[in-house]
């Protein structure tokens, strides 16, 4: 399993990161974006750019077990566009929102093979804070997984912003966040996504101990038994399928233990 490339997962701050201009490196098929020499922000085959190389994303993608047709999934953080390419391609009913606030990330989106915007995949410039107080359940999922050098932006790890985020769902709507297992606030992370969405959540940690991916649903979704069943979603094409199923199976094994 890939483990997450990001070097630093003790330093998210409280007070905002120096700006660091993103900037992309190519080494054979391999194209990655980093802030920062030392920190590789995503991973891109050249030769298959929709595919998911690292595990805490395919960790992510374990919505489907839940909702395997949303209508509407809001993402929180562009990077080099892993999840919302691989949603794009292999969700072709879903519509997909990507909020991003830096305009130096999502002027690299064709460097990193990301669609262009249309009716069905739209890329806005924002801060994503302050964006989702304006959502009122109007999502079916939403992927937290923005972060800046050092780790995720203060602003998008409060209590407020994880009630902001209940809101924006629709009823059995599922927040999925990827955080730091080894993070000194980590467990006061999952206790204000508990405050927000009570005890309908639990976390899936990778391989490494590195990665922590916390699903939280404003319904009962989590609690239906046949998530466990590993059923490839009727809409998902096999090879989609085929990148997740490993990782889908640990999630139900968690599931299971639950």
């Amino acid at each position: 399993m890939a483990r997450d490339p990001r070097r630093d997962p003790m330093s998210d701050s409280s007070s905002p990161a120096a700006p660091h201009r993103p900037f992309v490196q190519n080494a054979g098929p391999r194209r990655t974006l980093h802030f920062t020499a030392k920190e590789v922000q995503s991973s891109m085959s050249v030769l298959n750019p929709d595919a998911l190389e690292i595990e805490y994303t395919r960790m992510m993608m374990g919505f489907l077990l839940f909702n395997p047709a949303p209508a509407h999934i809001l993402m929180v953080g562009l990077g080099g566009g892993s999840l919302p390419k691989f949603c794009h391609r292999y969700l072709p009913a879903t519509r997909i929102t990507v909020v991003e606030i830096d305009p130096a990330v999502i002027a690299l989106r064709d460097t990193f093979m990301v669609p262009p915007d249309s009716e069905r995949f739209q890329v806005i410039e924002a801060d994503a804070a302050e964006y989702m107080r304006t959502q009122d359940h109007d999502a079916d999922v939403i992927l937290l997984d923005g972060y800046v050098v050092g780790g995720i932006p203060a602003p998008l790890c409060t209590a407020d912003f994880y009630a902001d985020c209940h809101r924006a769902l629709r009823d059995d709507g599922i927040l999925v966040c990827n955080f730091h297992v080894n993070h000194p606030d980590h467990r006061s992370y999952l206790e204000r996504v508990r405050a927000a969405f009570g005890n309908a959540m639990f976390e899936v940690v990778d391989d490494d101990m590195t990665n922590s991916i916390v699903f939280a649903c404003t319904g009962n979704l989590l609690d239906d038994p046949a998530a466990a069943e590993l059923k490839r979603p009727p809409a998902l094409a096999k090879e989609g399928w085929r990148q997740l199923l490993l990782t889908f199976q640990v999630i139900a094994a968690t599931l299971e233990l639950r």
